[in-house]
């Protein structure tokens, strides 16, 4: 009798575990859960040799001091081949303590003022603008000012980076910072490709060239912390590229997400919304290092960002480049950036800017 009741207890368990891994994988959301569940009852795998795995790569200012050497030309220079013969493939990417930003000014001799650049012995066939939403983060930014310099030097584009820096401590919206870097960037220079650009992602592949696509691009396609793999097929977050006129097809990023996370599925839906696809480097060469780091004060969850993200179908013509309010507080042209420091208000409105007591609000 007590061997029956075994039996029929071990075939409930049975019975039981089957249906909840049908369950489970009856919904898309679970199938990589389950996957990685039974991943870790198998033997770890050997990574295989080759670029992908190499960690160590090149240093990033390999060969680039013999441009210094090169006499800074006005008129004349052939254009640039279209594959520049600087370009090597996988960067050793470290984070050395002591680093200074004058180190990295040093080490960048041809960067002019507002961190510009050109290349000194042809002619640019792009050019570019990187717009980096900041806060607090002079730590990161010192580190990707370090890498990033070298990395767009190496593909022989014409750069300049802008820095938008939100005022005061109310709640950070990456998004809209993002609007504001457009405009402003736009209004110094007619820009083809404007690259945006979380703080704390690094590139580690120099073949991702930082030039524009036919489609909208979303260049971190592989980060360290998603294991160097896409997290799911409509991500667009972390660094993406477009021509201005993919920007206004889209009517730009929207402007009511305050607090982290939300705003990159958002963009992501207003690029099918405004008739385009998303083009993406190989995953071998979309790769990029994240900083780590724990959320900013101020940073905090959007609570509100999967009901708004439902609504973005009906939102996205009303809310964007159309509606961005600021007030710039502050440009600085610095010898590795400009710094472009602003109002942006909070979600109940712009109000006046009053300046607190204190260090100027770009320190």
């Amino acid at each position: 009798m007590g061997t029956l009741q075994s039996k029929w207890r071990y075939l409930v368990m049975i019975l039981g575990a089957q249906l909840v891994i049908m369950a489970l994988l009856s919904k898309e959301g679970y199938q990589k859960r389950v996957t990685y569940f039974f991943r870790i009852f198998r033997k770890p795998e050997v990574p295989p040799a080759g670029p992908l795995h190499n960690q160590t790569g090149r240093d990033v200012y390999a060969n680039l001091s013999q441009l210094a050497k090169v006499p800074l030309q006005e008129e004349g220079l052939p254009y640039c081949p279209r594959k520049s013969p600087l370009v090597g493939g996988p960067i050793r990417v470290t984070f050395p303590s002591g680093l200074t930003l004058a180190e990295v000014e040093r080490k960048n001799p041809l960067v002019v003022r507002g961190g510009r650049y050109r290349p000194p012995n042809c002619e640019a066939r792009h050019r570019t603008a990187i717009i980096i939403p900041h806060r607090n983060r002079e730590h990161h930014l010192k580190f990707l000012l370090y890498y990033l310099h070298p990395f767009l030097q190496r593909q022989q584009i014409s750069y300049s980076i802008y820095v938008i820096h939100q005022a005061r401590n109310f709640t950070f919206n990456r998004a809209k910072l993002m609007n504001v870097g457009f405009r402003e960037a736009m209004r110094e220079e007619d820009w083809e490709c404007l690259f945006f650009h979380d703080v704390d992602l690094i590139p580690e592949d120099d073949r991702n060239t930082y030039i524009c696509d036919a489609h909208p691009k979303h260049a971190a396609i592989a980060m360290d912390k998603f294991g160097y793999k896409l997290p799911y097929k409509s991500y667009f977050g972390g660094v993406s590229a477009l021509t201005p006129l993919q920007y206004l097809k889209m009517n730009g990023f929207p402007n009511n997400y305050w607090g982290w996370g939300g705003e990159d599925d958002d963009i992501g839906i207003r690029v099918s919304l405004g008739g385009m696809l998303i083009s993406r480097p190989a995953l071998k060469v979309g790769r990029y290092k994240m900083i780590k780091h724990k959320l900013d004060e101020g940073n905090e969850m959007n609570p509100r960002r999967f009901n708004m993200l439902a609504k973005t179908r009906h939102t996205w013509r009303q809310d964007g480049m159309n509606t961005a309010e600021y007030e710039v507080l502050s440009r600085q042209y610095l010898p590795l950036y400009t710094n472009i420091t602003v109002n942006i208000g909070t979600n109940k409105g712009l109000e006046p800017y009053r300046a607190a007591p204190g260090p100027h609000p770009t320190r």
